[in-house]
């Protein structure tokens, strides 16, 4: 019999907290006998309520990337007039949701959802991601030949930063801050200059 308290919502939330405290491999290292343990059951009681770790961890990849999906969409969009503000915000955003959330970026990352049959709601979140920064790159005028390489250069770009800032990869003593703001206003320049070729 389930433990009384416990169900599918409850043993993703108990996940979670197991990524959140896991820090930067917080994801990788998800197991059920860790959920278990923090539940107070065994392992197989966590089968009432999910089929799998394949599967839990889909339900937590699916509230990560909804959680990055939403913090983009309440990006403000910049005014006409000054469309840099949303790609500069964007960024930000991703870089503040790593630093405080380290195991939960990193369930947003990689290719595991790509070819999973019962992952679709996964990667309905992951493309309305990409469809937030690719309506911030439209707005500095990158035509639409070029966005999805706009998007994975800012991808790339700003997820290299901040893997590298989680695993103390910036030694020197100068500001980091000041060197995101200089990685983003690269970027923001360069795409600004993008033709179609």
């Amino acid at each position: 019999m389930p433990r009384a308290g416990l169900d599918r919502a409850a043993v993703v939330a108990l996940a979670l907290a197991v990524v959140d405290d896991g820090g930067s491999t917080g994801f990788a290292d998800l197991t059920l006998s860790a959920v278990a343990a923090r539940a107070g059951v065994a392992v197989p009681s966590l089968y009432k309520h999910v089929a799998g770790l394949p599967a839990l961890r889909r339900e937590v990849a699916l509230v990560c990337v909804e959680e990055l999906r939403d913090a983009l969409a309440a990006v403000d969009v910049a005014p006409a007039a000054e469309p840099d503000g949303t790609l500069r915000a964007m960024a930000h955003t991703v870089r503040d949701l790593a630093r405080r959330s380290p195991g939960r970026y990193q369930a947003v990352q990689g290719s595991l959802w790509v070819h999973d049959p019962d992952a679709d709601a996964v990667r309905a979140a992951g493309a309305a991601v990409v469809d937030h920064l690719s309506a911030a790159v439209a707005a500095l005028g990158v035509p639409a030949e070029r966005r999805i390489d706009a998007v994975r250069a800012v991808r790339a770009a700003v997820h290299g930063f901040v893997v590298l800032e989680l695993d103390g990869g910036f030694g020197m003593p100068d500001d980091v801050d000041a060197s995101f703001d200089f990685l983003v206003e690269g970027l923001v320049s360069g795409l600004r200059r993008v033709v179609v070729t």
